[in-house]
């Protein structure tokens, strides 16, 4: 597509962003995003606060503060009570509300599958922006959820698993990123991405090929959810992580055992629903991150570091 020329869209020449930047003012610019999805859970309760929290963590990923949000939804109102319908929004409304923002209206139209999610309008001090291309060699990586959304999803989905036997992913999706992005906001960091659809293994590839560097990832430091491995080794994988895989293998230097290459990778590549951060920073900062991330009730992971020692955008998976 034709690019715009505007001076005040300060990430128009990146690639790779979370969100949109607008400038306003001399000091602070607006950030937007929007997201929406079909159900992944049975619950329309559930399913709506999940889908407002992913549609927000873009704006916590830049280290923005969400002010407005607009509903976007579809809904099958000849097949299903229009009573589901308002359990989905009071759930994304309950979440809104936890974020600190305002629904201000929406659009809705009938479709035959319920469709759902948010158009987000976040804040940000212009000096203190936060994106996915500062990314340097030395820093370490931390994140701040587990992986294996997709994973448990379509466990979920082909009856093989329990939404009562899935409930820390659950909850982990419907948790905010709002208490890691206030960590990173304090302590200062180089780059963050949230992780999402893309998969771990993509979102940190955009980051690498956006600040130029590579990286090297410890597979045994990424924390899963529980009863992903034993949900990979069924086969509930969605075809989402194939299509991921497939994209990034070229920029991967598999370092590992032979034998656990394909159900590794196959975890780092599956695509999360509302994920955690990514966040690179210096690693004189990374035991203060953890500490800080530990005093707002989450735990962070020291997955790996930024290096210099491949092409832009490589990853080496020990």
């Amino acid at each position: 597509m034709p690019q715009f020329d505007d001076p005040n869209f300060l990430n128009r020449d990146e690639h790779f962003s979370d969100a949109g930047i607008y400038r306003i003012s001399e000091t602070h610019a607006l950030v937007q995003t929007l997201d929406f999805f079909t159900p992944i859970v049975d619950d329309p309760y559930t399913f709506g606060q999940i889908a407002a929290a992913n549609s927000l963590s873009d704006i916590y990923a830049m280290g923005a503060k969400p002010l407005t949000a607009l509903n976007i939804i579809c809904f099958p109102v000849n097949c299903q009570p229009l009573e589901v319908m308002e359990d989905i929004l009071r759930g994304g409304y309950d979440k809104v509300i936890e974020a600190g923002a305002v629904i201000v209206g929406g659009h809705s139209i009938e479709d035959n599958e319920p469709k759902y999610g948010l158009s987000v309008t976040g804040l940000v001090e212009i000096d203190k922006l936060i994106t996915g291309s500062g990314a340097k060699p030395g820093d370490i990586l931390v994140l701040t959820k587990p992986l294996g959304t997709g994973i448990i999803s379509t466990a979920i989905k082909g009856e093989m698993i329990a939404e009562t036997e899935a409930s820390d992913a659950i909850k982990g999706m419907a948790f905010l990123n709002a208490a890691a992005s206030e960590a990173m906001i304090e302590i200062g960091v180089s780059s963050c991405t949230d992780i999402t659809g893309f998969s771990l293994l993509g979102h940190l590839n955009e980051m690498l090929l956006s600040s130029g560097v590579s990286a090297e990832i410890d597979h045994n430091k990424v924390p899963l959810y529980p009863a992903v491995s034993e949900m990979t080794a069924m086969g509930m994988i969605p075809r989402g992580a194939y299509r991921n895989l497939d994209y990034i293998r070229p920029h991967l230097d598999w370092q590992g055992k032979p034998e656990e290459k394909d159900d590794v990778l196959i975890v780092l590549a599956d695509p999360q629903t509302s994920g955690g951060l990514l966040v690179a920073l210096p690693e004189a900062k990374g035991d203060r991150y953890l500490a800080l991330l530990e005093q707002r009730g989450l735990v962070g992971s020291m997955i790996g570091s930024i290096t210099d020692s491949g092409p832009a955008g490589s990853i080496a998976v020990f």
